[in-house]
């Protein structure tokens, strides 16, 4: 499944993301997804890199039961953050990031990886809500995706809304429908999608 690049986007090295946690304060992440989107490429689910991540704290059963359904025993036999850092880092060095609501992600990631600043982050609930406002129901993710018509991913089994995977294949196809259906410039992006202060 892919999509093709839309021409604001097309000079830009981008990486969608999303992280899931463990329900603990600070977050340890226990699912990560990296969608690497290439200058000029399409947008395809091939190109994702999913990691499920066995934190040093356990997760709540309060994430598990009413947030993405990961619990314990599923992550036991994974890899530790120190284990998948790396990794996790070299996929999203040197791009844009995009996330919805990416104040989240990119607070939780940065603790995760402190040598790690991106240049840019994009947030795709705020630029929805500067092509489409006054929407009713709100700009969740799965309320903009049914509004766009976006295809839901070929998920592997077990996977579902609120993993990883899916939300970071979701927003993906979103910043596409945002940018090409609003036909906004690459500035223009960035003006209504950018979160501000880096540091938060």
């Amino acid at each position: 499944m892919y999509f093709s690049t839309p021409t604001a986007l097309a000079d830009h090295p981008l990486a969608v993301v999303d992280v899931q946690g463990n329900g603990q304060q600070p977050p340890e992440i226990v699912d990560i997804a990296v969608l690497p989107i290439e200058p000029a490429a399409d947008l395809r689910q091939a190109s994702m890199r999913v990691w499920l991540v066995r934190p040093d704290r356990p997760i709540t059963p309060d994430v598990t039961d009413g947030v993405h359904g990961i619990r314990n025993t599923d992550v036991l036999a994974c890899p530790s953050w120190a284990r998948v850092a790396e990794e996790v880092y070299a996929a999203i060095r040197g791009r844009v990031l995009v996330a919805h609501n990416a104040a989240v992600e990119l607070r939780v990631i940065a603790n995760h990886l402190p040598q790690w600043r991106p240049s840019l982050v994009l947030d795709t609930a705020r630029l929805a809500r500067a092509v489409w406002p006054g929407l009713p129901g709100g700009y969740g993710l799965s309320r903009l995706a049914t509004h766009a018509g976006l295809l839901p991913p070929h998920i592997r089994p077990g996977e579902r809304r609120h993993r990883a995977g899916y939300e970071t294949w979701m927003t993906g196809q979103l910043l596409f429908a945002l940018v090409q259906r609003s036909g906004l410039t690459w500035e223009q992006v960035v003006e209504a999608g950018s979160v501000a202060d880096l540091s938060t």
